[in-house]
């Protein structure tokens, strides 16, 4: 079966190795010089950052498929920063993180934490065996939750994060942020949402030696190693299909005939550019959040946590500077939560150095409301000031330590990876994203704008869930593909 993947980002890579595994013919097309998507890279003057994720979670869908990898196991997962002077380490261990929580934020605080846990592990449970690697192309797929009252009532589709009612503010916004881990405000993201830190907290945060591009790089080595063609510089034009099934693509002014076509583009690119489907496109309006980073070379050593999240007072003020609303128009957060990754690795940067990734929730980039146009002349620097403001507000000031600053926006992000106004996780965080299969026979999609998800397990997942639909849609025996047992 000759199987072209357009993209290749994780997913595009990573769905390639399973069918290759089950010994199909795949070519992968990439319209940039360089593989990964969003899991970039950039090096300057002996520094390297990761541009793209910066935590890795659920380490066994990675090593099922690559086999071992360089992973550090990071406590604290995440440090977090209150405006208060509160600091709470978060670790994998729940009981000492229970103990954290009390000893920071008061008994309540811990009590609360104790609820929220036994409903987060109910879901992580029925989401992981009903949703997270099943082939969901409608709301019909949550079916299977109302034969189990207990998990129905622990998931509640209709119910928001913010609807928990989580008393203690401090806590609420640690749980508020695992909303913008799909791209959502709180307000609106479902509660489903507590499945993100039950799995980050259960099965540990990572690091990869070296950076988490560097499972680019394995996924490269291991299509290269199969047998997979993958052309860098070579542009998809166009998905053709006739007869209600998908014929190949047009790379530039040549076609290649497939029998299978599965797009590791955007959801919308693929709906408005490379197969125009109007009824797919609307489900598509509601865009996820965006990102506005600095790279910073920093002298000095500070001993900072891998991982630490600055919050600011008030956190909805961010949620309506991001995601604008009736009667007010987007803009850059004056005073964001601030997420600043240091990796404790001598490999990133030079001795007595650190190499900060510096992280805040934005606008998209663009000229509606919705959006921010990030391309304004004089904005980004401004805006990069206010940032480095920020931390030292709080902290962490760096501003006489800089060997340099790199800056990304969304606008960035948009021509550097082709995602649509630099959104970072395609549609907003719900229940049901993006189905996998297309609207024609032997077209498919992957990657965090599909199911089930945004974040690296996320997409490797959705990959496995493709490799599958694939070949059962082809009669295909489904050897080597799926993940086995719960993680």
């Amino acid at each position: 079966m000759r199987v072209v993947v357009v993209g290749a980002g994780v997913g595009g890579l990573a769905t390639a190795v399973r069918l290759a595994l089950a010994g199909h013919d795949v070519t992968v097309f990439e319209r940039s010089e360089t593989v990964g998507g969003k899991l970039g890279r950039y090096a300057r003057d002996g520094f390297t950052f990761d541009t793209g994720p910066s935590l890795l979670t659920l380490p066994q869908v990675f090593t099922e498929l690559l086999g071992p990898l360089d992973l550090v196991p990071l406590d604290p997962i995440v440090r977090h920063a209150f405006a208060d002077g509160t600091v709470l380490d978060s670790c994998r261990d729940p009981d000492v993180f229970s103990e954290r929580i009390g000893a920071s934020l008061g008994a309540g605080a811990a009590r609360e934490w104790a609820g929220l846990w036994r409903r987060a592990e109910r879901v992580w449970g029925a989401a992981w065996r009903d949703i997270l690697r099943a082939d969901v192309g409608s709301p019909l797929a949550l079916a299977p939750l109302a034969w189990r009252l207990r998990d129905l009532w622990a998931v509640r589709p209709g119910q928001t994060l913010r609807g928990l009612g989580i008393a203690d503010r401090r806590l609420r916004m640690l749980v508020d942020r695992y909303a913008t881990y799909a791209g959502a405000d709180p307000r609106r993201a479902p509660a489903a949402l507590l499945a993100v830190p039950y799995a980050e907290l259960t099965f540990g945060g990572w690091y990869l030696r070296g950076g988490l591009a560097g499972l680019a790089d394995a996924l490269l080595a291991r299509c290269l190693d199969l047998g997979v063609v993958v052309e860098t510089g070579a542009r998809v034009t166009r998905i053709e299909a006739a007869g209600g099934r998908v014929r190949g693509v047009r790379v530039g002014g040549a076609s290649v005939a497939a029998d299978a076509v599965i797009s590791n583009v955007d959801a919308l690119t693929t709906y408005r550019e490379l197969m125009p489907a109007p009824s797919r496109l609307a489900r598509l309006a509601d865009r996820s959040l965006a990102g506005f980073v600095l790279l910073l070379g920093v002298r000095g050593e500070s001993g900072a946590a891998h991982h630490t999240v600055y919050f600011p007072r008030d956190y909805d003020d961010e949620f309506d500077a991001v995601f604008g609303g009736p009667g007010r128009r987007a803009r850059p957060v004056p005073d964001p939560a601030v997420y600043v990754t240091v990796a404790d690795d001598p490999s990133v940067r030079p001795p007595g150095h650190e190499a900060w990734f510096v992280l805040v929730n934005a606008a998209r980039h663009g000229t509606a409301a919705g959006a921010v146009d990030w391309r304004r002349p004089g904005l980004a620097e401004a805006y990069a000031d206010r940032i480095l403001d920020v931390l030292a507000e709080r902290g962490a000031d760096v501003r006489d330590r800089l060997v340099f600053r790199e800056i990304r926006t969304p606008a960035d992000l948009a021509d550097g990876a082709h995602a649509p106004g630099g959104a970072i996780y395609g549609t907003a965080g719900s229940l049901m994203r993006t189905p996998n299969r297309g609207p024609v026979r032997g077209l498919y999609l992957v990657g965090g704008s599909t199911h089930p998800g945004g974040g690296l397990p996320m997409v490797l997942l959705s990959a496995e869930i493709v490799a599958r639909a694939l070949l059962r849609d082809q009669g295909v025996p489904q050897v080597a593909l799926t993940t086995s047992g719960t993680p």
